[in-house]
């Protein structure tokens, strides 16, 4: 009998069926992001300037204010443009961090472009990182007519199995996609868990 409460936990957690994979094990098909997004990104989304402000300061003020107007609209919080949600298909993708969450860390780093793909998927949109250490797999949800919402989880290192939304505060990702360009739009992540205050994704179409 001591068992039957941990059985009983173990019921309770978060998991994805069989035949699920991809955005669909990360994150439940619902018509309204806010039907199943944590308080913590809520508060994340609620917040998304101040990250903003933060991140561009400290990195302006570590020596990377050249870099920074260099991007354009990109590492500009107001240049999203009407019509966000981006066409499916592959694309190249570029992070740019900005900000360190601590001492020691750096306060802008670029990352070279790696493979990523926008999906029709049930009920709507998905976006998965295909190539890299930090790979980012989840739904997108229109949020009005200048972004959409990006629910997901983070897959690790060489990980093959995807985390359920909601199972791990640490692997739970808000993003907010917006489009910036004529066919330039970006992935916004505000206080992501590692590493920085912000965490900005380019999409450029591989066609």
């Amino acid at each position: 009998m001591r068992f039957v409460p941990v059985l009983a936990a173990l019921l309770l957690l978060p998991a994805c069926t069989a035949d699920e994979t991809g955005p669909a094990a990360a994150v439940p098909a619902v018509s309204q992001w806010r039907a199943v997004a944590t308080e913590r990104d809520r508060e994340r989304l609620r917040t998304w300037r101040d990250a903003w402000v933060k991140a561009l300061a400290q990195a302006r003020g570590a020596g990377h204010a050249a870099e920074i107007a260099r991007e354009g609209a990109l590492l500009q919080p107001d240049a999203a443009l009407k019509e966000p949600a981006p066409p499916p298909g592959d694309y190249r993708c570029r992070t740019t961090k900005l900000g360190a969450r601590q001492e020691g860390l750096l306060d802008h780093v670029a990352y070279p472009s790696f493979d990523c793909r926008i999906e029709a998927g049930e009920g709507g949109l998905n976006f998965v990182k295909l190539t890299g250490s930090q790979r980012p797999v989840g739904r997108l949800f229109p949020d009005g007519l200048r972004r959409m919402v990006f629910l997901g989880t983070l897959q690790l290192g060489d990980e093959q199995g995807i985390m359920r939304y909601g199972h791990d505060s640490d692997r739970d990702m808000l993003g907010i996609l917006e489009r910036v360009g004529e066919r330039r739009w970006r992935l916004v992540f505000p206080w992501p868990a590692f590493e920085s205050n912000l965490d900005v994704i380019e999409l450029l179409p591989k066609d």
